[in-house]
């Protein structure tokens, strides 16, 4: 008996779980960023910089896909709010380096709490080699999106198969 049309069926169905996981992960974020009074785009970055420190501004727009000039009205309207601050690199005063208010963290990661306590619940009953297997996965979902915004940004429309 062939497991042609079951892995078939599998591939399908896996699918279009990821794509409906990616627009309820939309939907959620608009939902964060509207209760604190956010734009989606301000929220990329404060996440942006709790996951990797300071940046500096030019990174910021690489990870929001932002435009150089759309970057700097979000850091202004996010260091008036009080969520960053942004000081000149001193080795090249070119530069903007962006650093998250550390007093801020809290008030930006309460949205998440119980979506966050969930997950924890959820994941307790995954085996380790489980952990394992999402972990590469989500790696190797993000190694494609970086790849498909490079593409993207470059202006390349053309489809590429791995």
């Amino acid at each position: 008996m062939s497991h042609e049309p079951a892995r078939a069926s599998a591939i399908a169905d896996l699918m279009r779980a990821g794509r409906e996981n990616s627009r309820l992960s939309v939907v959620f974020r608009y939902a964060i960023a509207d209760r604190l009074g956010l734009t989606v785009s301000d929220l990329e970055c404060l996440d942006f910089l709790a996951d990797v420190g300071p940046a500096t501004a030019g990174q910021v727009a690489e990870r929001t896909n932002l435009t150089t000039g759309a970057v700097t009205s979000m850091l202004r309207r996010l260091q008036q709010a009080g969520y960053v601050t942004a000081e000149r690199d001193p080795a090249d005063r070119r530069r903007v380096i962006v650093t998250l208010r550390p007093e801020r963290t809290a008030e930006l990661k309460q949205p998440y709490e119980h979506f966050a306590e969930q997950a924890e619940r959820l994941i307790e009953g995954y085996s380790v080699e489980e952990l394992r297997l999402l972990v590469r996965h989500f790696g190797r979902m993000q190694a494609m999106y970086l790849a498909e915004l490079d593409r993207l940004r470059s202006g390349d429309t053309a489809q590429q198969s791995a």
